[in-house]
């Protein structure tokens, strides 16, 4: 169990879509997905959730909670949305950019928080957003068990990230954390293949999703999951039976693996 983030260096690699599907996809169910975008407007509400629920400023709430010294695991867990069909939970995030000034002060203490609840045996996943945008958590990048730069098989995304892959790699090293950064790839139809992508970003490519728009189409959009009509009479889903799902439980795996190798190696550098 850990704390896991997903941040992207431009365009709209899929951050969201991908975040929201690791944390219903993890098998137990016990993950929590961290609406962290500084942009605000959550995605979330507006397409999974099909706009049917008002979600509550959870993240506000937590910033009045830590300066009255109330932030808390317990805390975090008062402010939780159960998501529909699953026991995967969310924290909401802001509504409005303007409001990401609000939440400077809040990302440092949160941070360790999130770490403690993903040390309990809660799957955490953090949607970051897009990189060096005002008001982007940086503590929780710092503090998370395993970074992912989530990023399409393309001449433009890889040269749109590229320098941000520097910067972090860079950055974790400094912090001595070089091997809890990686790439999450988005797209397993090329142009370029996980190796060549690893050798431009100068980063282990940790997992890579299926390109399955029609079930993508049920995270970002909250779309029916049709399926056939052999999977209908058998009670499953286009969803259930998508190569997306098995990609995301294959990555939930992975990165599993890949943060626990981080922490066993830091463990006999200490």
């Amino acid at each position: 169990m850990g704390l896991y983030c997903l941040l992207s260096a431009s365009g709209s690699p899929g951050v969201t879509t991908t975040a929201l599907g690791l944390t219903l996809s993890w098998p137990d169910g016990r993950a929590i997905l961290v609406d962290a975008d500084p942009t605000g407007g959550s995605p979330v509400a507006a397409g999974f959730l099909r706009g049917q629920y008002v979600l509550p400023e959870s993240l506000l709430e937590l910033a009045l909670a830590q300066q009255e010294g109330m932030l808390c695991a317990a805390t975090v867990g008062q402010h939780l949305v159960t998501l529909a069909g699953s026991q995967a939970r969310f924290l909401p995030g802001i509504r409005s950019h303007e409001q990401a000034r609000g939440l400077v002060g809040l990302w440092e203490p949160l941070a360790e928080v999130l770490e403690e609840i993903g040390r309990s045996g809660t799957e955490v996943v953090v949607d970051a957003g897009r990189a060096g945008l005002f008001g982007h958590a940086q503590p929780v990048v710092d503090r998370s068990d395993l970074t992912l730069l989530v990023v399409r098989s393309s001449l433009v995304a890889l040269s749109g990230a590229r320098s941000w892959a520097d910067a972090l790699r860079e950055r974790f090293a400094r912090n001595g954390g070089a091997r809890s950064l990686g790439v999450l790839l988005v797209g397993d139809r090329g142009p370029y293949s996980a190796r060549e992508v690893a050798q431009v970003l100068g980063l282990p490519v940790v997992a890579q999703i299926a390109c399955d728009p029609a079930a993508a189409a049920v995270l970002s959009d909250g779309a029916d999951p049709k399926g056939s009509g052999l999977q209908r009479l058998a009670g499953r889903s286009g969803w259930d039976d998508s190569a997306l799902l098995r990609s995301l439980r294959a990555a939930g795996s992975a990165m599993t693996g890949a943060a626990r190798a981080a922490l066993e190696l830091a463990g006999r550098q200490a």
